[in-house]
């Protein structure tokens, strides 16, 4: 069966659903809002106990980086993020799971083989890159200094 582009471009258009984008956006807003919003109350609780903002802001990353671990190993991030896409990916929750899920799907394969080897397989670019961009920048900023 021979087609026109045009025909193509029809026939493509027809198979594929129309993707809700509104939706789509207005659901990643809210999870990830809502996110964001247990991360503030973290927050507001490790300050109430007395700790100052920098060591209240870094225990409130470690509670939810292992909040989004737990809750990948209980497999309930996925479907959150079934519904919430970029809401559940931006926050480092989301970071979190990119790290657990690979490791939680090859721990069958053993500790070192399995978790040890798939545990950064999404990850390991992001901080690859993120690395060495940081590098870079920092070598440019050296020398915009140095020559000023």
């Amino acid at each position: 069966m021979k087609m026109s582009n045009e025909e193509y471009i029809k026939y493509v258009e027809k198979q594929n659903p129309k993707s809700p984008i509104l939706v789509n956006c207005i659901k990643a807003f809210v999870i990830g809002g809502a996110i964001c919003a247990i991360g503030q109350v973290f927050l507001n609780i490790y300050k109430a106990l007395g700790l100052d903002k920098e060591t209240a802001s870094t225990l409130v990353t470690v509670t939810m980086i292992f909040i989004g671990a737990l809750l990948t190993g209980l497999n309930i991030y996925p479907k959150i993020a079934k519904h919430g896409g970029a809401g559940t990916l931006v926050p480092v929750t989301g970071f979190s799971n990119a790290v657990s899920a690979p490791a939680l799907e090859a721990k069958t394969e053993g500790y070192v083989l399995g978790v040890g080897a798939k545990i950064f397989t999404i990850a390991g670019p992001v901080i690859l890159f993120g690395t060495l961009s940081s590098v870079i920048c920092g070598i440019i900023y050296f020398f915009i200094k140095m020559l000023s």
